[in-house]
């Protein structure tokens, strides 16, 4: 396994199948129809505009494992030192310590942008998402109850997040 800089051209297509995937078979996307090629190409011309990393794994033959990324949490110059981070772990490797190693690495990379708050937004019934943030250091930080609804029930959407060191002479605008 090695980490990557995840491009469009070679990642787009396991990129996407990882979030179709999430879109049909579970609560860690609130979308209800799968995306379709061309998001892929907007999704990268984002992070690549606003210098955000996605960073991946790759197997020994260069299959994308998982990946991970952030981008704003909001959208103010005032939250410029906060990020909303995702990771994402195809199918066929979870269970293996991935999302670890991606949680991990995109912490990394804040830290070395100088953001200072990471905030992850996880379903609340996702214990094993929960789990991971906890044991890198994320506190829970609140509940947006009812925030979702999908496969017929209500989501309750729980937001957690860590400090980073960064910058050391935060400025205003």
């Amino acid at each position: 396994m090695h980490q990557v800089t995840c491009t469009e051209e070679r990642h787009a297509e396991a990129i996407l199948a990882i979030f179709n995937d999430a879109i049909v078979n579970s609560t860690a996307l609130y979308d209800y129809v799968e995306r379709p090629r061309s998001a892929m190409t907007a999704w990268f011309a984002d992070k690549q505009a606003s210098g955000h990393p996605v960073i991946g794994l790759e197997d020994e033959d260069g299959t994308l494992m998982g990946f991970a990324s952030y981008g704003p949490f909001r959208p103010r110059p005032a939250n410029k030192y906060t990020m909303e981070h995702s990771v994402y772990v195809a199918p066929a490797y979870r269970g293996k310590g991935l999302g670890r190693v991606l949680l991990q690495a995109i912490v990394d990379e804040a830290e070395r942008r100088d953001i200072h708050t990471l905030v992850g937004g996880i379903d609340l019934g996702n214990a094993v998402s929960i789990a991971l943030h906890e044991s890198l250091g994320f506190e829970r930080a609140g509940v947006i109850r009812h925030a979702g609804f999908k496969f017929g029930r209500w989501l309750d959407l729980v937001f957690y997040q860590r400090l980073l060191s960064g910058p050391a002479h935060p400025v205003d605008g």
